[in-house]
């Protein structure tokens, strides 16, 4: 399935969901944090150059993706003595990877719009073969999700997701002080190591299960059971307790090889 595009006008960077990380002591922390090599980077988000500069002093090249035409012509100026940088104007929903990339591997950071977080991390999953790293600058909130366990509130069909690919951490917590202009909340810095839980526990069809997990979640208020009976029916009850899973469990409450055991024991189309 082809990418979402999503079209923006050239507005204002508020509107475009765009805090730029103004302060150099924070962009100095991260840039320690985030360990940059002399590998391939692609970074998200590019900006006035904050962080790009940083990453070109060691990486051996930076894609540098900004989707504000305006700010993505004034990043080239400032790049302009770095061979190393590739200024691409764009939506990362959009950019073609593979192609700026040339097929190698590559690790990220992103000082990612809070609004399309999660759509973002799910394109960069898709080429999840080639990433070793994913460095997200967050709201910390959505930073608390990715990281959730099983049985926190915060626990649901994205911190699956991101653990299934990867085995992210809160690095710390960034506060509003530190953007221009000032986010109403608090952000945080969130490393995502690749490969995750996927590595461990491989599915017959991983988009199958995914679509399967999101079922799951669908209504977090209710049982597992409910949320599963109209893909299994009157089999539910039998599934679960194949499983060893509670009839009155809830999604939340099921850890990662837990999903993988259940979608296992599903049965197959001809059997439906």
């Amino acid at each position: 399935m082809p990418p979402v595009l999503l079209h923006f006008p050239a507005v204002s960077p508020q509107k475009l969901g765009q805090h730029f990380l103004a302060d150099p002591s924070w962009q100095e922390r991260i840039a320690q944090a985030i360990r940059i090599d002399r590998g391939l980077w692609v970074e998200i988000g590019a900006g006035h150059g904050e962080m790009t500069l940083r990453l070109a002093k060691t990486a051996a090249k930076v894609v540098a993706i900004e989707i504000d035409p305006r700010l993505a012509a004034r990043l080239r100026e400032v790049t302009a003595g770095h061979a190393n940088v590739e200024v691409v104007q764009g939506d990362v929903l959009a950019v073609d990877l593979e192609h700026w990339t040339r097929g190698e591997r590559f690790s990220v950071y992103g000082n990612l719009p809070y609004y399309i977080t999660s759509p973002i991390l799910r394109r960069l999953f898709a080429h999840s073969a080639r990433i070793g790293e994913i460095h997200a600058v967050i709201q910390f909130e959505v930073a608390a999700r990715i990281v959730a366990r099983p049985g926190r509130r915060d626990y649901g069909y994205l911190s699956v997701l991101s653990q299934w690919f990867s085995r992210p951490e809160i690095v710390f917590r960034i506060p509003p002080g530190a953007f221009r202009p000032r986010p109403k909340v608090a952000s945080a810095l969130v490393s995502l190591h690749l490969p995750g839980e996927r590595a461990s526990k491989p599915v017959a069809d991983e988009n199958a299960f995914l679509h399967f997990v999101k079922e799951c979640f669908a209504q977090k208020r209710k049982t597992l059971r409910n949320n599963l009976r109209r893909r299994l029916g009157k089999r539910t009850a039998e599934v679960l307790q194949r499983a060893g899973i509670p009839a009155d469990a809830r999604a939340e409450q099921l850890a990662i090889s837990e999903f993988s055991a259940l979608f296992g024991l599903l049965p197959g189309p001809e059997s439906s």
